[in-house]
C-alpha cells in the first residue's frame, strides 16, 4: 500500500519544489511504501528511535508517533522502545521524548479507567471462570441486568454457554479498548468500541482482552425462561497467543 503524503508540497512547495518533492515522493511514496521489506509498524519503530536519539523532540517527532500509533504500535510498546533507547540515545532525550508520548497515548491511558461507567470492583466473585485480572460494575440488577465489564490485557473470561429453555443470551456493547469474541468452532472476531455482539444461548463462546489493550463492554443479559451460564474449559495460551 502506497504511503500519501502531501506536508512537502503544502509547506515548502514554492520555497524549494525538488525537497518537497523528494519528501512526498520518494522518501514516502517510495521507501516508506516498500512494504514488502519492512512494515509500517516497523519503518515507525525505527523512525521514531532514530528521531529520538537526535533529540529532535519536535513537532515532526509528535507526527511519527501518531503515525506509529496508527500504524498499530500500542502505549506499552512505545513505552518499552523508548526505555531500552534511553540507555543508547540518553536519558534527558527520553525524557523529553515521553512527554509527548505520553500525550499522544493519552486516549489508551483513559481506557483503564473502564470506560463511560468506570472501572467497579475487582471481579473476585467469578475470578476462577477468567484467566487474568477483570473488573466488574453492575449497572442495573432489576429487570434486565447489564454489567460494565473491564478486562486488563491479556485477560479473558472461559467458554462458556448461556443457557435457556426459552429466550436468553447475552448482548455485548463494546466501550473502550481492543478485545476479541470467539465462538466454538468460529474464527476470533476482533472488538473495537462501537461493536455490538449478540450472543444466542446455546453457543459456546469466549471474549476478553487483546493481549497489548485493555478491554471494557457492557454485558446485557437477555430475559428468558429458566436461565443460566454454564462455565467450561479455559482459552488455553495456545489458543490465545495466535491473536495478535
Amino acid at each position: 500500500m502506497a504511503v500519501k503524503q502531501t506536508a512537502g508540497r503544502r509547506d515548502l512547495g514554492e520555497f524549494a519544489p525538488k525537497f518537497a518533492e523528494l519528501n512526498d515522493d520518494i522518501l514516502f511514496g517510495e521507501v516508506w511504501s516498500r512494504e514488502e521489506k519492512l512494515s509500517l509498524r516497523d519503518r515507525s519503530l525505527v523512525t521514531v528511535v532514530a528521531l529520538m536519539a537526535q533529540g529532535l523532540t519536535d513537532s515532526s517527532f509528535q507526527y511519527h508517533l501518531i503515525t506509529a500509533k496508527q500504524n498499530g504500535v500500542t502505549r506499552s510498546e512505545i513505552a518499552e522502545i523508548l526505555t531500552h533507547a534511553a540507555f543508547y540515545a540518553g536519558w534527558p532525550k527520553a525524557w523529553a521524548a515521553f512527554r509527548i508520548a505520553k500525550e499522544v497515548w493519552k486516549e489508551e491511558e483513559d481506557e483503564k479507567g473502564g470506560g463511560l461507567f468506570g472501572l467497579g470492583e475487582p471481579n473476585v466473585a467469578f475470578a476462577q471462570y477468567f484467566v487474568g485480572k477483570s473488573y466488574l460494575k453492575m449497572l442495573t440488577t432489576e429487570g434486565v441486568p447489564v454489567a460494565n465489564v473491564t478486562f486488563e490485557p491479556g485477560c479473558r473470561n472461559n467458554w462458556h454457554i448461556h443457557r435457556a429453555d426459552r429466550g436468553g443470551g447475552q448482548i455485548l456493547l463494546c466501550t473502550s479498548g481492543r478485545g476479541w469474541y470467539q465462538e466454538w468452532g468460529g474464527e476470533a472476531r476482533e472488538l473495537h468500541p462501537g461493536d455490538v455482539v449478540t450472543i444466542p444461548a446455546g453457543v459456546k463462546h469466549w471474549h476478553g482482552a487483546a493481549k497489548d489493550s485493555w478491554f471494557t463492554h457492557l454485558a446485557i443479559e437477555v430475559p428468558g425462561e429458566k436461565t443460566s451460564n454454564e462455565w467450561l474449559e479455559t482459552v488455553t495460551d495456545e489458543q490465545y497467543q495466535i491473536l495478535k
